[in-house]
């Protein structure tokens, strides 16, 4: 085996390593509970060590897609060399590392999917139109889905005709009706994934349509139930377990999808080195996640918990809901996803529902959608002109 094969390979490992850290650190490790620390239901430290604990979780049993997307499904024609995935990393963890220090709100999945872009173009790749079309979709789309479903639920929780014991727990309900059928890399049978619904349905010997929709219908009106019962006798503190348990369903769909920015470029160089496997490329990118969380999200937890903090638990569940459903929908088509833009568009949109168009400031969401797609444009260019005058 040559060494210095090895040793290129062991340096674009600590750079997938420093990037999972950086995303760990950034709005994909403080965004999922920045609401339960808002609504004071849980406190910083532990919404650090929860989120860690759960994107870890995410990004060993569903990080494979996205993983896959990141590192073969960008470019066709050609696989990046180790020096091409190096500068992919750094390019993408530095960009993100300035948008921490200086608060300006730079995507993650745009700039990992520009940089890999720019990078293979430039080493002569052809463009992967069907897949360019499915990633614009769903990042076009976010806003409008994520926004529209937070509007929709935020308009109807605090209705005085809509008990909150039934509003919430239809929502549960609706939350577990996902969750059964969400692909784990350990239910399925052999190596391939499967889901809770697949499990039940082969342990009680059933098959078809039918059956799925039977299981999919007691899972959701199981959790709906419980959550009906809890809120209905502690209604603060019903809402609260709601809220927090959503952000953790939230940091593990983030851990998921955003593993994928971090391992997918590694994914290509698997072969030449033989002696690793996908798992413990995304157990290693879910530990520098864990590490990220643990030790640089708190103070964006507590930055952003400051702007929850006038949200309440009724509009943060209105915006974790749609996170939950639009981050799984892209784990599932295997798109790299941010999760800025899928928390933000959901706030804006709750956020209308209960303040009206006052509560919408034009301004500042035009700055935003500029530096996500500022984002984009700059690590593509970046990572194009440096791949063409050094590789």
């Amino acid at each position: 085996m040559d060494l210095a094969f090895l040793a290129l390979f062991a340096g674009a490992a600590l750079a997938s390593l420093f990037m999972a850290w950086v995303i760990g650190a950034g709005s994909s490790g403080a965004t999922p509970f920045a609401p339960a620390v808002g609504a004071n239901a849980v406190s910083t430290m532990r919404a650090a060590l929860l989120v860690g604990v759960f994107g870890f979780a995410g990004a060993v049993t569903q990080g494979g897609n996205v993983s896959e997307a990141v590192g073969s499904g960008l470019v066709g024609g050609i696989s990046l060399p180790v020096a091409g995935v190096i500068l992919v990393l750094l390019l993408g963890a530095g960009l993100m590392a300035v948008g921490i220090t200086t608060g300006i709100p730079i995507a993650t999945a745009f700039t990992v999917t520009g940089a890999v872009v720019g990078v293979g173009l430039a080493l002569g790749g052809t463009p992967v139109w069907a897949k360019y079309q499915q990633i614009g979709a769903v990042w076009i789309l976010t806003p409008f889905v994520g926004g529209g479903i937070a509007f929709g639920i935020a308009s109807v929780l605090p209705r005085s005709g809509v008990p909150e014991r039934y509003s919430v727990a239809a929502l549960a309900g609706l939350v577990g009706a996902v969750l059964a059928n969400v692909r784990f890399s350990f239910l399925g049978e052999g190596a391939a994934p499967g889901t809770v619904r697949g499990l039940a349905q082969r342990a009680l010997s059933v098959d078809g349509l039918a059956s799925a929709v039977a299981v999919t219908g007691l899972a959701a009106l199981g959790i709906a139930a419980v959550v009906w019962w809890d809120v209905r006798r502690d209604e603060s503190g019903g809402l609260r377990r709601v809220l927090l348990a959503l952000g953790s369903l939230v940091a593990f769909s983030a851990g998921g999808s955003q593993v994928g920015l971090a391992v997918g470029p590694l994914l290509p160089l698997l072969d030449g080195v033989g002696t690793v496997s996908t798992t413990a490329v995304l157990v290693g990118g879910g530990v520098g996640m864990l590490v990220g969380s643990w030790t640089g999200a708190p103070r964006m937890i507590k930055s952003l918990a400051r702007d929850y903090s006038s949200l309440g638990p009724r509009r943060s569940i209105s915006a974790l809901v749609p996170s939950f459903l639009i981050a799984q929908v892209a784990v599932l088509l295997g798109v790299p996803v941010s999760f800025n833009e899928i928390v933000v568009s959901a706030i804006i949109g709750s956020g209308a529902a209960v303040g009206g168009r006052d509560a919408v400031d034009a301004r500042k969401i035009l700055a935003t959608v500029g530096a996500w797609a500022g984002s984009f444009a700059l690590s593509f260019a970046l990572a194009y002109a440096v791949a063409v005058a050094v590789l």
